[in-house]
């Protein structure tokens, strides 16, 4: 075993204590990590807050995580000391179903191991990114191109595969008619994403003040969605919509903005996962209802790679580690995601 300092919430409502964690001893085909950075997602807040039930306390959140590897296990063939590499929001998958077989471990039958919170195949608990470094199974961890920044690379780890994987199953690219819905974390690298792609981009929003950044970032049109006037411009517009919102929505509303064959897709996942629609938003003009989780581990390589050729990176702000509980409080605030710099975890 060895120590490592973290960031952990002792209890559910308990303020974050600095604490000493340790990680496994490292195996054949196992990855050790310097952490360099680690992105605040929406979901380490849900996570700390318990929102959807079962969290696993002591919480050490963190899945958008960057670093150096710092040593490899004898097996390890992909990775040696001093890669940049990157870790996302899951560290392991049973392997055979056949969504791990395809590649898309997030879905695999029995379900992934998560970065934290979560019950490895050995019975430990995983403890996420805000810490100083991480043990990872070798096929979890994902190469940063030299194109990237660590710390602007690091959102991409869970929110840039999270728009990235619909969009490219949706098959955004030239002459189609996307709508990100919400600008946050997910939804500015949505935007930078699909217009990259070649795609149409109008940011779907309720915050006239983020008009700027979006025509900045590739899209082609911003729309006030507390304006009828100019949704009701855009019925029957899209191909597909990615709502990245993690509240509940008047769906029907946005089911209205879709052509025939178009579809609404959830990425953002609200404290009250519950919706509804009428069923007549659907029938009118074959449309759809769907959602999508985050990248695969294949898929995440590729979605940086991608990234790195067109320039694309997160929008941040960078914290030192005694900020992080003041940058929960501010989630909805951030342009566009708060990265812990884990150089300062216990420094102050």
């Amino acid at each position: 075993m060895s120590d490592t300092l973290a960031l952990s919430l002792p209890a559910k409502g308990a303020p974050f204590t600095l604490t000493t964690i340790e990680r496994r001893p490292l195996r054949d085909n196992d990855v050790r990590i310097d952490i360099r950075f680690s992105g605040i997602c929406h979901t380490d807040l849900h996570f700390g807050h318990d929102d959807w039930g079962g969290t696993l306390f002591p919480l050490v959140p963190g899945h958008e995580i960057t670093g150096v590897v710092a040593e490899v296990g004898s097996a390890v063939t992909e990775f040696t000391p001093g890669d940049r590499v990157g870790v996302g929001c899951m560290v392991n998958s049973c392997g055979k179903c056949a969504p791990c077989r395809s590649g898309e471990e997030q879905y695999c039958t029995e379900g992934f191991v998560k970065t934290y919170s979560a019950r490895d195949h050995d019975g430990t608990v995983t403890l996420g990114g805000y810490s100083r470094s991480i043990v990872v199974t070798e096929h979890f961890v994902v190469r940063v191109p030299d194109g990237l920044e660590l710390d602007r690379a690091a959102p991409l780890l869970c929110a840039g595969a999270t728009v990235y994987s619909p969009l490219r199953r949706w098959q955004a690219g030239p002459g189609r008619n996307i709508g990100v819905l919400g600008m946050g974390g997910l939804g500015h690298l949505g935007v930078k994403i699909a217009a990259a792609m070649g795609a149409e981009v109008t940011l779907l929003s309720r915050s006239p003040d983020k008009k700027d950044d979006a025509l900045r970032f590739g899209a082609a049109r911003f729309v006030d969605t507390r304006d009828s006037e100019q949704l009701a411009a855009l019925a029957g517009h899209f191909d597909l919509i990615v709502n990245t919102v993690p509240a509940l929505l008047d769906v029907d509303t946005y089911l209205g903005l879709l052509g025939i064959g178009g579809t609404l897709v959830h990425v953002g996942a609200p404290a009250d996962p519950i919706a509804s629609y009428n069923v007549f938003s659907l029938l009118s003009a074959r449309r759809g209802i769907a959602g999508s989780s985050i990248g695969g581990i294949r898929e995440t390589q590729e979605m940086l790679d991608f990234c790195a050729r067109h320039h694309i990176a997160s929008e941040i702000e960078k914290i030192p580690a005694d900020r992080a509980a003041e940058a929960w409080e501010n989630l909805s605030g951030v342009r566009y995601r708060y990265v812990i710099d884990i150089a300062t975890l216990g420094t102050t």
